[in-house]
């Protein structure tokens, strides 16, 4: 099993959700997050006066996926939210050693052998 974190601008999250639900993965975590990237922040302009605005708002999206999925799934993110612009977002793919349900103590690892 791997996990897919992506973080993305947050007007591209209903676009991305649409994409995800349409491909079949529904089980996902989601979580408002402020980060920088790239871009260091951004200048903004209010009235006459220049502000600097160093994090920035994101949303992280999180699935759990099997092995196989996980190139399929990056497909789908990417096509979803690219524009081939700075801020676009970022993926990352770790492993997942053990998952287990608190409800009926259920544990992956067991079932994967």
């Amino acid at each position: 099993m791997m996990r897919v974190e992506t973080i993305i601008l947050p007007e591209k999250l209903e676009r991305l959700l649409a994409a995800l639900k349409e491909k079949g993965f529904d089980s996902m975590t989601i979580s408002d997050v402020a980060g920088r990237g790239e871009q260091r922040g951004i200048k903004l302009r209010y009235g006459g006066r220049a502000e600097s605005v160093d994090l920035l708002s994101k949303v992280r999206i999180e699935l759990i996926v099997c092995d196989y999925e996980v190139d399929f799934l990056i497909e789908t993110i990417t096509e979803a939210v690219r524009t081939g612009k700075i801020g676009d977002g970022r993926i990352f793919v770790s492993p997942v050693a053990r998952s287990i349900k608190v409800r009926n103590g259920e544990d992956t690892a067991m079932l994967e052998t």
